[in-house]
């Protein structure tokens, strides 16, 4: 293949592994477009947990300064009972043992908003359209847009997420390539909820389901449903969403009653199925997947954001590094980060059925675990296989940056 001297590439998706990827093309002398099918981006959401290469690779762009000042410094997981008590937990020192002290939790929005303030001025970017189809030709791609109509890259990277339609119109439809993991998972914000508990991540469970809150700044609260999915999800009814999140939480303790009605009032509401994508292979010709629409570990994981971010890096480095072979940069992409994807989403697996266990002794097992891991050494055996990287990050020449 010859990508010719333009190195066009367009980009679907403008969360974390689009912008990241397009930092780092521009790096190595790409002109990549994005394409986001969002009218703008995307606030609202989750937290997420940030450490690792994912850390790294921010620290490389420039933006450990911002992702700190956005971030917030966690200091305790408290699991509490019907009343309110608490009934195991652990401070979160460990983790910044375990990592060296580079580990911040922050909203996933966040992050994607300083990413894609990183290429924002220089990069050409497409919001509230969508790649209708893809055909392959010999030295570029024909992609049909709804709103822009037809246009021709050398490259074409679905960075779009669980739910890509890159993955599907390239390879297939979602269903050959999701594990479902049994849960459904919902989030919103709300606005002068009372308690607050100021750095901490409060969680209440029962079996099969668990709510979680967590202070955030100018007197927001962020609440996260987990359980078990017994039907279908309703993935674009907002009224139903909520129907279903009563039904599952409104027999239940604590502050359920409270946060549903909370909810009453919500106009987002981030809501999905607890999944993982799981495929023999991330490219197809000219086409290649990235981030969650290749690999995605599920939510629970706790890293997605960071591994979107190492494969966006790995996979410009070896796009510039071969030059103009992208089929042997795809295959070296995938050399590199497979194993290591692999176990992060065994860990993903392993994880999920933790965090809302389905049956009362589960749970007990559980607070056991959660206690223990606040006597020392005990954490880093739980939980160091999953939160220390193992993989060592590539050095590549950045043309660009020199």
């Amino acid at each position: 293949m010859n990508i010719g001297a333009g190195k066009s590439v367009l980009i679907s998706g403008a969360g974390i592994a689009g912008p990241t990827l397009a930092y780092w093309l521009k790096a190595a002398g790409f002109a990549p477009t994005l394409v986001e099918h969002a009218p703008k981006p995307r606030g609202g959401g989750y937290v997420i947990d940030f450490w690792g290469l994912g850390y790294d690779i921010a620290e490389r762009m420039g933006l450990l300064g911002d992702i700190n000042r956005a971030g917030y410094r966690m200091r305790e997981l408290r699991v509490v009972d019907a009343h309110g008590r608490r009934v195991a937990g652990f401070g979160t020192k460990v983790f910044n043992e375990l990592t060296g002290g580079r580990y911040v939790t922050l909203a996933r929005s966040d992050l994607s908003r300083l990413l894609f303030g990183t290429i924002k001025d220089g990069t050409e970017t497409i919001f509230g359209d969508e790649i209708l189809a893809l055909q392959e030709q010999t030295d570029h791609v024909r992609v049909n847009l709804q709103q822009g109509g037809e246009r021709r890259f050398d490259l074409v990277v679905g960075a779009d997420g669980l739910h890509s339609a890159v993955r599907r119109l390239a390879f297939g439809p979602q269903q050959q390539f999701e594990k479902q993991l049994g849960y459904l998972v919902a989030a919103f914000e709300a606005t002068g909820y009372r308690p607050r508990d100021e750095d901490v991540y409060v969680m209440y469970s029962t079996p099969g389901r668990m709510l979680g809150r967590v202070a955030l700044r100018d007197d927001r609260t962020l609440f996260l449903f987990v359980f078990a999915a017994g039907s279908e999800a309703p993935m674009h009814d907002l009224a139903a969403q909520k129907a279903m999140l009563r039904a599952e939480f409104g027999d239940t303790g604590w502050e359920c009653p409270r946060i549903l009605d909370a909810l009453a009032s919500a106009q987002e509401l981030y809501f999905d199925r607890v999944s993982q994508i799981k495929m023999e292979r991330w490219s197809r010709g000219r086409i290649v997947l990235l981030g969650d629409a290749a690999f995605c570990a599920s939510l629970l994981a706790g890293q997605g954001s960071a591994l979107a971010m190492i494969a966006a890096y790995v996979l410009a480095g070896e796009l510039g590094k071969t030059g103009q072979r992208p089929e042997q940069a795809f295959v070296n992409y995938e050399t590199i980060l497979r194993d290591y994807i692999a176990k992060k989403q065994a860990g993903a697996e392993r994880f999920a059925s933790a965090f809302a266990p389905k049956t009362r002794c589960g749970l007990l097992f559980r607070n056991l675990v959660i206690t223990a891991a606040a006597i020392p050494g005990v954490a880093r055996f739980t939980f160091g296989r999953d939160i220390v990287d193992r993989l060592r990050l590539p050095d590549y020449h950045w043309p660009a940056l020199d």
